[in-house]
């Protein structure tokens, strides 16, 4: 388990049974582009496969932000799933939880650590993260079914649920 506290006092910490992951589900589901309408049991069998980073408020010690890390935990990370209270913004909270979890991870050994963002690179740049060379990376997306909005894995037949 790792934690770090700041000279004002948020705590940052990677104890599992610490995170709220009802409050997590809540802005993820309901404010977070990249995870709208996930589901709770998603949400809680996401971090509990991976790395999660929460940032505690001094004082009541409330959670208020939170990341996910999916990692071999030897060579190579994804950082995903950041997120910090809309009340809480403005405090440099994300670049500080951005850069301790690239701190940890360094710590492990990792030597590359991949994100995806629309709107918060100035954020990731502060502590490091630069845009990736687009002729190298490639990605796989499992494709939707209209007919039951349920992932198809590839080569599977289509089928109809009733």
């Amino acid at each position: 388990m790792f934690t770090l506290t700041r000279p004002d006092g948020y705590l940052l910490s990677t104890d599992p049974d610490r995170l709220d992951l009802d409050r997590v589900h809540h802005w993820l589901s309901t404010d977070a582009y990249w995870a709208l309408g996930r589901d709770r049991d998603t949400v809680g069998r996401a971090f509990a496969g991976s790395i999660g980073f929460g940032v505690y408020r001094p004082g009541d010690g409330r959670q208020v932000a939170v990341a996910r890390v999916v990692t071999d935990r030897t060579t190579f990370a994804w950082l995903c799933d950041v997120y910090v209270d809309p009340a809480e913004r403005g405090r440099g909270l994300g670049t500080w939880l951005a850069g301790a979890a690239r701190d940890h991870l360094a710590e492990m050994g990792v030597r590359r650590i991949v994100l995806a963002t629309e709107d918060a690179h100035g954020v990731y740049a502060k502590v490091g993260f630069a845009p990736v060379e687009p002729d190298r990376w490639m990605k796989w997306t499992a494709p939707v079914t209209q007919l039951t909005g349920k992932e198809q894995s590839a080569g599977s037949p289509l089928t109809v649920e009733a």
